[in-house]
Parts: structure tokens; sequence; C-alpha cells
């Protein structure tokens, strides 16, 4: 029989960019009506590198949700300079629930991001110490490297050998978009641990050239082949723990996405839940959805899960052509599409 409605326990998201100033205040709201917390990246411009800085930054999103009982999960972003000392300071304050490596370069906002991994070795050390997870974007950024190739060379590189110098780190492997990558993590032990978009599950890299170049279709790291996209669908369909939830929903203006130099990010906080939902039912794989986006996150960053719950009712609906943003506006993820699962309320 079809189901016509699914009640979950309440989700949360293991990676958003929310950005900052008037760009926060208009995409905040959209995961704090579908997720009760969310992992938040760190990448703004100057980036979020210490614990003065982290609490800074989520008093301003708290404002933004302000009259929801969201809560945002705060992380620091790794540097070439960053300390053991200030390490020891992000355990302290409870707030703080992870450490995000971005290779230089590597994406939005990445300039300041880690040269050399061996440079970290000292908070590396303190947060295997600590239980602190290091959350990876996993892609080099030598230009000799094929960009459909970045992930598999930086697994070789930089990520195996990692994990053979820090046995014990918890290791959160961010977006992953390869059968490599989904191979590295099901081999991998339990201090290993990745998140899926849905934009990678839903599309392969011909999204981007359909007809013409497809800018809102643009992201780091790319979409990849069709093997690829299948590898991630067997995962979900596995409902294998050490995969979950993670938008990596990153707004941009419409017009620094349609120009000669896009940027890469696909917004999908809009409708993240429901597109998810979608997917799993695609793959026939509903009864996988609550461990993927409720469960396998919590237990893997040791935080209680969630007690409250959404349902979601099996309902189309046009997502819109885009939506507010400031002066300017955003194009979301499946814009002008038909999704046939929307959220319904909050028990």
């Amino acid at each position: 029989m079809t189901k016509t409605t699914i009640t979950i326990t309440r989700p949360d998201d293991w990676h958003l960019h929310m950005r900052d100033g008037e760009v926060l205040k208009h995409v905040a709201p959209f995961t704090a009506k579908q997720f009760a917390r969310a992992i938040i990246m760190p990448n703004l411009n100057p980036p979020v590198t210490t614990v003065v800085k982290a609490v800074e930054y989520l008093d301003r999103i708290l404002g933004a949700v302000e009259g929801t009982d969201f809560e945002p999960l705060m992380t620091l972003y790794l540097t070439d300079n960053t300390s053991a000392d200030e390490i020891i300071a992000a355990r302290k304050s409870c707030f703080i629930k992870g450490v995000k490596l971005y290779p230089a370069g590597a994406t939005t906002n990445s300039d300041a991001g880690v040269t050399d991994i061996r440079l970290c070795d000292a908070a590396l050390e303190e947060m295997q110490k600590a239980g602190l997870p290091l959350l990876v974007h996993g892609e080099v950024t030598t230009p000799e490297i094929d960009v459909f190739d970045r992930e598999k060379v930086f697994i070789d590189k930089i990520l195996q050998p990692l994990t053979l110098r820090f046995p014990e780190l918890k290791i959160v492997f961010e977006h992953i978009t390869t059968k490599e990558a989904a191979d590295f993590v099901l081999q991998a032990g339990n201090n290993i641990a990745a998140t899926i978009t849905p934009h990678h599950l839903l599309y392969n890299r011909n999204a981007m050239f359909q007809g013409g170049l497809r800018p809102h279709n643009y992201c780091l790291p790319v979409l990849k082949r069709d093997i690829h996209q299948q590898a991630l669908l067997a995962v979900i369909r596995s409902g294998n723990k050490q995969f979950f939830l993670g938008t990596d929903s990153a707004p941009h203006a419409r017009h620094k996405k349609e120009s000669a130099c896009g940027c890469a990010g696909i917004f999908s906080a809009h409708a993240a839940i429901e597109i998810y939902t979608s997917i799993f039912e695609q793959q026939n794989a509903l009864d996988k959805l609550e461990a993927f986006a409720s469960f396998n996150g919590p237990d893997f960053y040791g935080l209680p899960r969630n007690t409250n719950s959404i349902t979601l009712i099996k309902e189309d609906w046009q997502v819109p052509d885009h939506y507010t943003l400031g002066d300017d506006t955003l194009v979301p993820f499946l814009a002008g599409q038909t999704i046939n699962w929307k959220l319904a309320e909050k028990n």
C-alpha cells in the first residue's frame, strides 16, 4: 500500500551554511522549520577560527531564529595555526561540536584553509583526545588534478594517511560524492562517518549541462558520474549507520550564481526533508529514512536523539522560482519543479 503520511523523529542537518548578515536572516528560518539542530559551517569571511568568534556567530543565528526551538551546533575553522589550547577551549565550551577542515582554496571562503595537514598535528592530537570530530571537505586543490578526481585523490593522499596517524580521531567525511568515498567509509571503523546531500543523491553531472549550462546545479564537490550517484543511492538503501543527512545547503544571490564565474553552492534548506523523503520513496527505502535523518547523526556525535517528531504528507507542491534574499533573490534547488511530499506539522 502506498503511504500517504509519514511521521519520523524530528531530523537534524549535519552540514549547513547559513552565511551571515541579511542572508542569515532570510535563510535560517527555513532550516528551523524542519530541523531541531544543525551543524553550522564556519567559512564566513573572515572565518570562525576561535571560540570567541563562534559565540558571537551563535548569538547572531539565535537572533535570526528567535521564537523557534532550533539549536545551532557550532564549529571552528581549522587553519595551519589552530592551537591545541583553542581545541581545549572548544571542548570546554560545550556548544562547539566539530572542527572543519577546508583545504586552502577548496570552496567558498576557504582561502584561509589548511595548506598542509601536518601543520595541524597538535590540534588534531588534542581533538582525538577530546573526542571532538574533524569535519572534512574531502578534495585536494592542486590545479593539475582533474576536478572530478579531487575527492578520490584526497582519500589516497590525505585522508588515509591521516587515519593511520590518528586512528581514534572521529572524522565526518562530508558531502561524499564518489563510490570511492562510500567504500572508504564502509570499510572504516565506527569513528568514521559521512554525510550525503540531496543533490548528490538526486542528480549526476549531466544535470549541470542539460540544454545548456545550469549554474544552479553547480556545487563543490561537483556532481559526478552516474556510477557514483548509484553508489550513494545504494548506501542509503542499505541503512548503514555510518551515513546520515547533511544538506550542504549553501545560499548565493542569483546574480552571483548566474555570472561569468558563478559561485559553487546549492540552496536546499527550503525543502530539504521533503526532497530526501521523495528520494527515499523512489528507492523503496522509506523505512530507512528516519535512521538516516534522525538517528545516525546524533548517535555518531554522542548527542541525544530528538524526542519530538515531524509529519510529512503525500501532496504535490511546486517549488517557487525564487525567494527573497535582501535586495536580491535566491534560486532554490528544484526551482519551479514539483515535489510530492510536504511537511505538515511539528509535534
